[in-house]
């Protein structure tokens, strides 16, 4: 009997022998990618080029979709086995035109790591009026992901891998209203809905991708140290939730509790590669292993809001998104 993630019933942790502290060059060590095509978004900067470096240190082709290709390429310099192409998350025409591109090269895809995201941002909506974050962090993945599809089906035997978060834990995902229309904006609460989004679409691609030998998962990183996903942070929220000082300092013990980014991308990796996951998806992984139930917010596998959400999703995006 084929077995799904609903109500977290496969969210139990399978002794992988990782840990947090576990790095991608331990997680890859031994698996063999020669021949395997990549896509990875925002595999430039922090721990989405520890992503690429490592894939294609290991032998996949790895292309890198970039807002800026003249830094993408600048950041990518020397890495074998590695392509560049534009799109732009929060610009829905230019993630058809990449997705449509990639297609036309008759290539299958055997990995999707939908990494790129957003966090701590202000208010901002993109030409339809949507949230950013929901945007970037969500919808444009599932709009990629479903313009993928045919590549993905093609490899005959593929893993899609999309980046969560355990700011899941901020906020459920608001039916009523998800682009804070009605309600106060607060950009945690956004951005936690926007990670729920991913986790309930993990769960409910794998359950109808499985028979089509596509597994989907969702990865929580951790708390990384070097990236740019804080950049447009104002001082006063790091100070509000105890990460600062009143001079703007780190506190050395959230500065130690801090991965690396080789860790931070360490769950990524495993989740793309493990032998482990060979039969299980549609579970939520973090720290090199599926994470325990009591990790994940229940509303993020809740069976009757991921139907609720794919059908909002193809609606929003105007994708209808067959799998079969």
């Amino acid at each position: 009997m084929e077995h799904t993630n609903y109500q977290g019933t496969l969210q139990n942790p399978l002794g992988s022998g990782f840990n947090a502290k576990s790095t991608t060059n331990e997680v890859i060590r031994g698996i063999d990618l020669k021949g395997k095509i990549a896509i990875v978004t925002g595999g430039n900067t922090g721990i989405g080029l520890e992503t690429t470096k490592t894939l294609a240190a290991a032998g996949a082709t790895v292309i890198v979709p970039a807002r800026d290709t003249e830094k993408a390429r600048k950041n990518l310099q020397g890495i074998a086995n590695v392509e560049v192409a534009a799109m732009d998350l929060i610009q829905p025409d230019t993630v058809d035109a990449f997705a449509a591109a990639f297609l036309a090269s008759g290539r299958p895809l055997h990995l999707l790591i939908n990494n790129a995201g957003i966090m701590w941002v202000p208010l901002r909506r993109d030409g339809r009026g949507f949230e950013s974050q929901l945007v970037t962090n969500y919808l444009s993945l599932f709009q990629l992901t479903a313009r993928l599809w045919p590549a993905l089906q093609k490899a005959g035997g593929a893993r899609v891998v999309n980046l969560s978060s355990g700011g899941h834990q901020f906020g459920d995902f608001d039916f009523d209203d998800p682009n804070f229309l009605h309600r106060e904006y607060e950009t945690l609460l956004g951005y936690g809905q926007s990670k729920t989004a991913v986790n309930l679409f993990s769960l409910e691609m794998d359950n109808r991708a499985k028979a089509s030998k596509v597994r989907v998962y969702a990865v929580n990183p951790g708390s990384i140290g070097g990236t740019e996903l804080g950049r447009e942070a104002p001082l006063e929220l790091f100070q509000k939730m105890g990460f600062c000082d009143a001079e703007g300092n780190l506190l050395p013990e959230v500065a130690a509790s801090l991965k690396t980014i080789p860790q931070g991308a360490a769950t990524t990796v495993w989740c793309a590669t493990s032998p482990l996951l060979n039969n299980i998806g549609g579970v939520y992984c973090e720290d090199g292993d599926v994470a325990a139930l009591a990790n994940v917010k229940s509303y993020s596998l809740d069976e009757a809001n991921a139907k609720r959400l794919w059908t909002l999703s193809e609606e929003m995006t105007g994708i209808t998104f067959n799998i079969q």
